[in-house]
């Protein structure tokens, strides 16, 4: 279980001191930064885009993990990779062509995730499981920081891991929403191997220590 990787995610950063935020995670036990692209239309809400992006690649020297909240991601895969994305995850509720989509983010070398709303059974991924890197699960409703875990997120991640093994797939399953050190253990036991967390980090008193708090309870 000690390979559970942490993420941080910098939407709950402050923006106003982005860099101090960003060497912060590269100074800490977490493994990724995690960064939420939204478009105001899939998602009802305005992150941060391209330039932003680039800022923080600039000062990070962990892996970029960018997760799209957009619609037609597609048009968009060349200029994440050119961005330094590590890991890129689409929305499978965004694709058309789901399979297309993790074609062209391989094709340009990065992992492909998929992102699944809290309403999208897992089924949906059984023909693609083994051309998917990573599954994002999202455990609140996407769009906004700081919100309530989907206690139903322990079912679906349990019967994604089923999917996974009996498919004998290589895919991570990452757990985006809501995560604090109270349902970290309980997400890794049922079968988490990335778990993102924004507000609980970035909001607490030591950000550094909470990072550090996620992998003792972890590992």
């Amino acid at each position: 279980m000690s390979n559970i990787k942490i993420a941080p995610s910098l939407l709950a950063a402050d923006f106003g001191n982005l860099q101090r935020d960003v060497e912060m995670v590269d100074n800490s036990m977490a493994d990724w930064h995690h960064l939420d692209i939204m478009d105001g239309v899939f998602v009802p809400n305005i992150s941060y885009g391209m330039p932003v992006m680039k800022a923080i690649e600039k000062h990070a020297t962990k892996p970029l993990d960018v997760h799209l909240m957009i619609i037609d991601p597609d048009r968009y895969i060349k200029t994440f990779a050119e961005l330094g994305a590590h890991v890129l995850t689409v929305h499978y509720e965004a694709c058309t062509h789901l399979h297309r989509s993790l074609q062209a983010i391989k094709a340009e070398g990065m992992k492909a995730g998929v992102a699944l709303n809290p309403h999208t059974n897992i089924n949906v991924l059984e023909d693609t499981i083994n051309d998917i890197d990573l599954v994002c699960m999202m455990s609140v409703n996407p769009g906004f920081g700081g919100q309530s875990f989907i206690e139903n997120t322990y079912n679906k991640v349990r019967d994604l891991k089923a999917l996974i093994q009996h498919k004998r797939a290589k895919t991570l399953i990452e757990v985006d929403g809501g995560v604090t050190s109270k349902n970290a253990k309980a997400l890794v036991n049922a079968g988490a191997d990335v778990l993102v967390a924004g507000s609980f980090v970035f909001k607490s008193e030591n950000p550094t220590l909470t990072i550090q708090e996620l992998k003792d309870i972890t590992s």
